[in-house]
């Protein structure tokens, strides 16, 4: 009996591999430069706020 034995294409393995690494490289961005949703927000409104006490300051 001969072992099921299938073909590998090493074009298509080495691309997978290089898939597979550029996400595990991503996934560790995210986790340190990578904000929520919900920071992003706060941090919008913080600056909007500041940006109208600012105007409000204005002379003109």
């Amino acid at each position: 009996m001969k072992p099921d034995i299938k073909p590998v294409n090493l074009n298509q393995y080495r691309k997978d591999k290089a898939r597979a690494e550029d996400k595990a490289r991503a996934d560790q961005n995210a986790v340190k430069f990578g904000r929520t949703k919900a920071q992003k927000l706060r941090e919008a409104a913080k600056l909007e706020q500041v940006r109208k006490n600012l105007d409000q300051h204005e002379f003109e």
